[in-house]
């Protein structure tokens, strides 16, 4: 049984994991400058593109596209990440946090690699120009295939999707607010928030650039890993 000693607002791993994600938003902006991609060396690739790195698997946890995605991802990191961290000990969270962060990589990596299967299984000779990072404006699916391919994954957008549902299946009935206003329980705001991102993920929106999947990912790991947890805790 976890028993939390006293309440710490900012706890180790959050706070460490805070520093890392802003630091390294600092450096991508600053040396991008200088001619540097961090993205293009963190951020997480497809199998086909040249630019992919077993490394990126982990590292692109911890990079971001923009300033507003570095701030929600990081502020649902300290709301939720605080909490479960004082409940379950520092290691025992960042297990959690990094499993469920590549657990999201492996489900987008999963969903992405289908679909360029698919289109590429539908006409071959795309893959090459894709690669390249080109495509056939008169072939509808060269485009898509060429972002797919290109196109990489980075934030900590789906360990966090991960401690919300941990959060949720915690504290069921705790009361979040939705624009800081509107109360709604937590297991109704996850569930809510899960067919949500279902529903975009499937609607393949090609001007939205989320990984829905990801997000699914993070929460799908995070579920099996807490009930794995319980399953095999020993309760004096």
């Amino acid at each position: 049984m976890y028993r939390p000693g006293n309440f710490n607002e900012l706890p180790v791993v959050v706070k460490n994991l805070l520093i890392i994600n802003g630091l390294l938003f600092l450096a991508t902006v600053s040396l991008s400058n200088l001619g540097i991609d961090l993205v293009k060396i963190f951020g997480l690739h497809q199998f086909q593109s040249n630019d992919f790195r077993p490394h990126q698997l982990i590292t692109h946890i911890f990079m971001h596209g923009s300033f507003t995605h570095l701030f929600f991802n990081m502020f649902a990191l300290w709301m939720f990440g605080k909490i479960l961290e004082n409940i379950w000990g520092e290691k025992r969270f960042l297990i959690y946090y990094m499993i469920t962060g590549i657990g999201a990589a492996f489900i987008h990596l999963l969903i992405s690699q289908y679909q360029i299967i698919s289109i590429s299984n539908q006409i071959p000779e795309l893959v090459s120009i894709a690669i390249e990072g080109k495509y056939n404006p008169s072939i509808p699916l060269s485009k898509k295939l060429t972002q797919l391919i290109i196109t990489p994954t980075v934030g900590a957008s789906g360990a966090v999707f991960g401690l919300l549902l941990a959060f949720g299946m915690l504290f069921p009935n705790a009361l979040l607010y939705l624009y800081f206003a509107i109360p709604i329980k937590a297991k109704y705001f996850v569930i809510g928030y899960g067919i949500l991102e279902l529903y975009a993920g499937i609607s393949n929106n090609p001007a939205d650039n989320v990984a829905h999947f990801a997000h699914l990912g993070g929460m799908i790991f995070g579920y099996i890993l807490i009930k794995y947890w319980k399953k095999n805790t020993t309760i004096y």
